[in-house]
């Protein structure tokens, strides 16, 4: 079956789109851009948000979470929802970077936790992509799989690192800027040149509009779902190599939680539930929000208990905005 040609226009909107939609899209631009607004103004007015070891704390936590969010956008555009897997990901492929640095040093720590997350996460899409079973049962599956395997191998509770390994760059600072934000600001711009100017990025927005329509053209939809899978478990396993980098040791909880602020930063920065509508480029405002809040509630004495409940109630609202919006359509 013929493909959609090269000349063919993109069928996905921009990291702008929605901008000049009318009605209740552009409303709800609106009311994004008033939280972020009122947001920014509270911490400003916070004693000590713009001290200097908390926008250190702040640019880490967008880091390491950021990352996550940005493999489960690519997820959550293909049509796929979400997985619950990358969390646990993060925390596998930190375990492997260190027991690989330990072996061999950082180049092959780097391969074999990029290695692990990536091959771990494409067998997930192909579950998906190929067998059609669902997501987040998949994804259920594979967070069994990993824990029960990291538990095996690691009977100690994690991996140190030994006294002469070494990781040069990543444990750098540039100013009060750790190399961790710069290495996410990188992934973000990648990701989003990767769904903008490749046909890869149409494939994957295609398929998350219509599952059905993409085959009829003859996207591989399969094999989309698969890459997208594996470009999600990369993006996780980043995240542990600089957790692993950072602390020099690594165990599962270090992705503990990064799975619900990864949906937290996709849904609040605009990206469809359904697929086929959103951007890196609004998972970093998304992520930036979330972690501001936690943030500013940290500074404010709220305990972390907090910290989830208004998390999961942001969630909420997004997710009833986003139906709401849907029934307009």
């Amino acid at each position: 079956m013929t493909r959609l040609s090269a000349q063919t226009p993109p069928p996905w909107p921009n990291a702008l789109a929605g901008l000049w939609r009318p009605g209740f899209h552009r409303l709800m631009l609106v009311i994004r851009c008033l939280a972020f607004l009122c947001l920014t103004s509270v911490a400003l007015l916070t004693p000590g948000f713009l001290s200097v070891p908390n926008i250190v704390s702040l640019l880490t936590t967008v880091s390491f979470a950021g990352s996550v969010a940005i493999g489960m956008t690519l997820i959550t555009l293909s049509g796929n929802i979400m997985s619950f897997s990358l969390g646990a990901t993060v925390g596998a492929s930190a375990m492997i970077f260190i027991a690989a640095v330990n072996y061999g040093g950082l180049v092959l720590g780097l391969f074999a936790a990029l290695g692990f997350g990536g091959l771990v996460s494409a067998a997930q899409g192909a579950a998906v992509g190929y067998a059609r079973a669902n997501p987040i049962i998949v994804s259920i599956a594979a967070l069994s799989l990993i824990l029960g395997g990291a538990e095996g191998y690691a009977q100690n509770g994690g991996n140190y690192a030994s006294a002469s390994a070494h990781f040069g760059i990543l444990k750098s600072q540039i100013g009060v800027v750790p190399i961790d934000f710069i290495f996410f600001v990188c992934v973000t711009m990648a990701v989003q040149a990767l769904l903008t100017f490749t046909t890869f990025g149409r494939d994957v927005f295609m398929t998350g509009s219509s599952f059905r329509a993409s085959e009829a053209v003859g996207v591989r939809t399969a094999r989309t779902v698969t890459g997208v899978y594996a470009c999600a478990g990369i993006c996780a396993a980043i995240a542990g190599v600089m957790l692993a980098s950072r602390y020099g040791s690594a165990t599962m909880a270090y992705g503990s939680g990064y799975d619900y602020d990864a949906i937290a930063a996709v849904l609040v920065g605009g990206t469809i539930i359904s697929g086929g509508e959103g951007s890196a480029f609004r998972t970093l405002v998304g992520i930036s929000f979330v972690a501001i809040v936690q943030a500013l509630l940290l500074l404010r004495g709220f305990r972390q208990e907090w910290q989830h409940l208004v998390g999961g109630v942001i969630v909420l609202i997004v997710m009833m905005l986003q139906t709401r919006s849907a029934e307009r359509s």
